[in-house]
């Protein structure tokens, strides 16, 4: 599997310097964030405003995954659905009726359209779905991490995802992975089952 993710992830070195730029202009309101009634009833974060940002948000009533149904994260919730049909990974009925804590760095659906250009397919079932799987798994977090635990106030900070690999996050909410940088969009989206943070690139767990 692993000399797959080389095949697959190589073409990525163009659209890997065209992220690093957006990254550096990404506005909160830009038209191609989903999902924004939720997103506006958050603190959306870029640059210094991440460092006031002291506390975190009370559990909402809504658990991850119905927040990514009803906010337009259509993407994501396919890519989902089809580890979970392919691979019976559980991964709907664990952020929809999960009672266990996890924060979910979400990318929007325009990220996921920029790595498909980038990879040439279509949609998120022309990939293997265990490479899938893993990618999924690299953006989620045990435990409800708001963005005071997640953004430090200076240098960076190193996340320990569900796949078991890192990524590190810096004071201006720029994350690198260990393929790719994404920077966070909006923070401290509150589910029931822990916290949603939005990223502009979808985290790769391996180097192109």
């Amino acid at each position: 599997m692993k000399t797959n993710y080389f095949k697959l992830f190589r073409t990525l070195k163009a659209f890997l310097l065209i992220a690093a730029v957006s990254i550096l202009t990404i506005s909160c309101d830009n038209e191609e964030t989903e999902g924004m009634d939720v997103m506006n009833s958050s603190k959306n974060l870029t640059g210094e405003s991440f460092k006031s940002t002291n506390s975190a948000p009370k559990p909402g009533d809504t658990p991850i995954a119905g927040i990514a149904i009803n906010a337009g994260f259509n993407e994501l919730v396919g890519a989902l659905v089809y580890v979970d049909n392919e691979l019976n990974a559980g991964l709907v009925n664990l952020f929809l009726n999960g009672k266990d804590q996890y924060t979910v760095f979400a990318p929007t659906d325009a990220a996921f359209k920029n790595l498909y250009a980038a990879l040439g397919v279509n949609k998120i079932t022309d990939l293997p779905a265990p490479l899938v799987l893993d990618v999924l798994k690299y953006h989620v977090v045990e435990g409800r991490r708001a963005a005071n635990s997640v953004v430090p106030k200076n240098g960076s900070r190193e996340i320990t995802t569900l796949l078991g690999s890192t990524f590190s996050v810096n004071s201006n909410g720029i994350i690198t992975a260990v393929g790719n940088t994404a920077g966070i969009a909006a923070a401290n989206i509150s589910a029931s089952n822990g916290i949603i943070h939005v990223v502009n690139a979808v985290l790769l767990p391996i180097n192109p």
